[in-house]
């Protein structure tokens, strides 16, 4: 660890002790609780068993829209989207007219708990799955000092020591990069982890994966055990090398088929289409990102933009009257119910039921890859997730409201902790 005289850090008007070992926070993409549950049950993880049994364990919420780019920012901030700005994985831009990509860290309005850890003079490591991510949470670091590394599973063979910390991370860690669509590529995440930890010794690290398992198969399945065998046996490692560690996830996943297995949808701007003509509404599906593959850009959580003089009431209305619409709410109600940026959500928010999902138009979604039953996400029936830290915090059980976000301040918390 960075030999630094005790002191508190400060990110986004929340104070963070020093930890003394190494911080890690590890956000398992799509963890429906039952996953852990059913893997453990199967005797699979006997050593996140022993961390449940020994440490403490919780059930938090994520934020709403229960997706990836809006929970990672707020596990990497400790704060929720209406503080740092990502509301999606995906927007619309009324002044432009553009629906664009929210990777793009001119999106982010607060700085990352790991950068005012960094500008303290801590040592930091972030490892994420996909690359979209990772110009997000590595904002603010800077690479040429030797205390910082940030890199994705997907791009791990053009790292640079200038953009990334390190070189060509895939020969450094003597593994080929993974297909994007694969198991594997949440597996490099947490074997650059352990390799991080053993040689770099950062004082914050944060790993997170990807759901690609998560949207193809169901907690018990042997696919999903599988993942979730080769999890445990990196979190072995970790654990036995001293750090302490979180283990949360951005969203959990549900069923979104019927008993044929084809998708459950609600292509709700072909409904708006027939209620205000066509293109009159824009429905934006802030699931969208560049890798469609496994979800088709189908999950719970929609928003949408209506004509000038439309009587929204009405058509919150009759909107709520559709089966499989759970809440439907105006943009100001949102806002404050789910703690939105309110520039950057529609006129008004869909939230659709468990086993339901929603489209824009049925033509513009291809589910031709679709081979498994659909699971998916965005919604509040996916926005339990496992908490769970390998140390005694009697704080963190009288917590009245348990986010995802908390991650890192439980973390080092943990870590804070005075070493025997």
């Amino acid at each position: 660890m960075n030999q630094i005289s005790k002191i508190t850090v400060t990110a986004n008007r929340r104070s963070y002790p020093w930890p003394n070992v190494p911080a890690i926070a590890i956000c398992l993409d799509g963890c429906e609780p039952a996953y852990l549950d059913e893997a453990i049950k199967a005797g699979l993880m006997p050593t996140l068993a022993r961390i449940r049994a020994a440490g403490t364990e919780r059930t938090a919420l994520s934020v709403i829209p229960s997706f990836t780019n809006p929970n990672n920012l707020s596990i990497a901030t400790g704060r929720p989207p209406a503080i740092h700005g990502i509301c999606g994985n995906y927007l619309y831009e009324p002044a432009t007219g553009k629906e664009v990509m929210m990777n793009d860290p001119r999106f982010l309005r607060a700085p990352t708990v790991f950068k005012a850890f960094y500008d303290a003079g801590a040592k930091v490591a972030v490892v994420t799955a996909k690359d979209k991510l990772r110009a997000l949470l590595g904002h603010g670091l800077k690479f040429d000092e030797g205390r910082a590394v940030c890199f994705s599973s997907e791009k791990s063979d053009t790292t640079t020591k200038a953009e990334n910390g390190i070189d060509n991370a895939s020969a450094w860690l003597g593994r080929p990069v993974p297909e994007v669509y694969s198991a594997d590529l949440s597996e490099f995440v947490f074997a650059a982890g352990v390799k991080l930890l053993k040689e770099f010794r950062p004082d914050v690290m944060y790993l997170t994966t990807t759901d690609y398992v998560q949207h193809k198969y169901a907690p018990g399945v042997p696919e999903a055990n599988s993942f979730y065998e080769m999890f445990d046996k990196y979190l072995t490692e970790l654990d036995a090398l001293g750090a302490a560690i979180v283990v949360t996830a951005d969203h959990g996943m549900k069923p979104k088929h019927k008993a044929d297995g084809t998708p459950d949808v609600i292509y709700v701007q072909d409904v708006l289409d027939e209620w205000l003509g066509k293109d009159a509404a824009r429905v934006i599906l802030p699931i969208t990102d560049p890798y469609v593959v496994h979800h088709g850009a189908l999950g719970s959580f929609a928003t949408a933009y209506l004509p000038e003089g439309t009587d929204k009431e009405e058509i919150i209305e009759r909107l709520k009257a559709i089966d499989g619409i759970d809440v439907v709410l105006t943009r100001p109600e949102a806002c404050v119910r789910f703690e939105l940026p309110d520039d950057r959500i529609g006129d008004i928010v869909l939230i659709s039921t468990e086993n339901k999902t929603l489209g824009t138009s049925e033509y513009r979604h291809d589910l031709a890859a679709l081979n498994e039953p659909l699971r998916s996400h965005g919604g509040l029936t996916e926005q339990q997730v496992p908490f769970i830290v390998n140390r005694k915090l009697p704080e963190l059980l009288t917590a009245a409201s348990l986010r995802n976000f908390d991650a890192f301040y439980y973390a080092v918390v943990a870590a804070a902790q005075p070493v025997h």
